[in-house]
């Protein structure tokens, strides 16, 4: 008998150790005779999306492009020994059997080529996520902590854990940074076979919204997924918060059934989306939060560093004392205890693993500081995520609280003035400043963000400039909060990457004062 509710679902490059005949692959898959092209009937060791990597027996993915032909990389690949590719044009089908290449045309619509390459993957790599326990976070705020909080857990539990997101990939060799928050296929699945190798018993991703709505994540077979909260981000991307809530609704329902193992829904009661869900879902669920939910979860203290928690299972209590600061890490704090009870650990085991984790990089992080007054570096780059910074903030600081914040560019407009509403609402003094303009105007973004702002607030543009002012004029008991880009150490110009690191640039303001 379960412990809580359940409702029950339908059910770099790595080279494959034994390798997977065309043939085979493509019956397997139940791709149309129109869609492949045979010569010889290779055998495939590997699968590749870079043609400066690939190896002999590779087969290599022509991953469609907006600013070039992938085609043409396909006489480069087989000078490098590969021995079939995924193409995308009816034509590059028949241009790649002329190369001696066996080949199969899968159309780019909608998500469909990596739909395709994703159920590829996981025949040539033989599968690795049914090899380790796999679980998948998404939700617009929490992700990073909870996934990389989980993974401590998980490690203090006794598991090999790997992660994956935000922050890069990390497992016992330690952090690689990565291009996406949830990579795509061939990317992703050769770190799922390079993390199998290894040994790796539990694998922890966070799965955007972007990804589920694109199919990157096909084929995967999950044994618990992480809802946390849903609010505005994205919408230039999804066109509606309708939209954006389907594409995270997808890891529970089209990941949920599609995966060959017993999958858990662990779901956010609080949230009104999770609420919903909750209801309607098919797979068995366990819900953490308010008094209704399988898993109460009620703070006691909250702290800069610390929280102090009580969490309750169907009549079973237990207290935990978590090295996490911050009101918004209640939730994290509690989508982790909620994932490993999922996992079958008990209420007591998952408590005593919360106990020694640490935060994830740049979220809620403090910089070193002997002058009185504190500061800190968050990546809160949504309104809902910098209401809750500065809300929690407010509550332990006794001076002024001066935020710093600019908003990124190419990405959803809607969301600036929301957030200058935000910071002027909740901090004594605001510095608004540039984020990530990429290819916008710094200006242009500053003045949708003024536009839901009153009162006083500076505007400087120069970030560097922006962060030693505020700095400069904070005093005692003050705390400084610099939000937007947290753990990463870069700034997107243009379309050039340019060094840029917030928790530098403050250790470095505070040494000049």
């Amino acid at each position: 008998m379960s412990r809580w509710k359940f409702h029950r679902c339908q059910s770099g490059r790595v080279i494959g150790v034994v390798g997977l005949k065309f043939s085979e692959l493509v019956a397997t898959l139940g791709f149309l005779d129109s869609e492949v092209a045979v010569g010889s009937d290779p055998v495939i060791l590997g699968v590749c999306a870079d043609s400066r990597a690939v190896k002999a027996g590779d087969l290599f993915v022509c991953m469609p492009s907006a600013s070039r032909d992938t085609h043409s990389y396909l006489i480069e690949v087989v000078k490098h020994g590969a021995v079939a590719a995924v193409v995308h044009s009816s034509s590059a089908l028949r241009y790649a059997l002329g190369l001696g290449l066996a080949a199969i045309w899968v159309e780019p619509r909608g998500s469909r080529f990596n739909f395709a390459v994703g159920r590829i993957c996981r025949e040539v790599l033989g599968d690795p996520s049914s090899k380790m326990r796999v679980v998948g976070v998404t939700g617009t705020n929490g992700k990073t902590t909870t996934a990389w909080v989980l993974r401590q857990a998980l490690e203090r539990l006794g598991r090999n854990v790997a992660y994956l997101g935000t922050l890069g990939y990390q497992d016992a060799d330690g952090l690689r940074s990565g291009e996406n928050t949830t990579p795509f296929p061939v990317e992703l699945w050769n770190l799922l076979k390079e993390a199998a190798d290894k040994g790796v018993t539990d694998f922890v991703l966070e799965a955007s919204s972007h990804a589920l709505q694109e199919r990157r994540l096909a084929g995967v077979n999950f044994d618990a997924g992480v809802f946390l909260n849903l609010t505005q981000d994205h919408l230039d991307f999804h066109g509606s918060m309708e939209n954006y809530a389907a594409a995270k609704k997808l890891l529970f329902t089209e990941w949920a059934s599609s995966s060959g193992k017993p999958f858990v829904g662990v779901l956010n009661q609080e949230d009104s989306v999770g609420a919903e869900w909750l209801r309607e879902l098919p797979c068995r669920t366990l819900s953490f939060g308010g008094i209704d939910a399988d898993l109460l979860v009620v703070a006691q203290e909250v702290g800069v560093d610390r929280l102090s928690i009580d969490f309750r299972l169907q009549g079973d209590g237990r207290s935990a004392e978590i090295p996490l600061g911050g009101a918004f890490n209640v939730e994290n704090s509690g989508a982790c205890v909620g994932t490993l009870l999922g996992l079958d650990y008990s209420l007591e085991e998952a408590c005593w693993a919360m106990q020694d984790v640490k935060p994830s990089p740049g979220r809620f992080e403090p910089v070193r500081s002997n002058t009185g007054f504190s500061v800190l570096v968050d990546y809160a780059h949504t309104p809902d995520a910098l209401e809750q910074l500065l809300g929690t903030v407010r509550q332990l600081c006794s001076g002024r609280m001066i935020c710093v914040f600019g908003c990124g560019g190419d990405r959803d407009r809607s969301k600036r003035p929301l957030m200058g509403g935000v910071a002027s609402r909740l901090a004594d003094v605001v510095f608004v400043t540039s984020d990530n303009p990429r290819t916008e105007d710094a200006q242009e973004i500053v003045n949708d963000i003024l536009v839901g702002m009153s009162g006083d607030y500076m505007v400087e543009l120069d970030r560097k400039t922006a962060i030693f002012a505020a700095i400069g004029s904070a005093q005692v008991g003050d705390v400084v909060v610099i939000a937007g880009k947290g753990h990463e150490d870069y700034q997107i110009i243009g379309r050039k990457k340019e060094w840029f690191d917030d928790r530098v640039v403050a250790a470095e303001a505070l040494a000049g004062r």
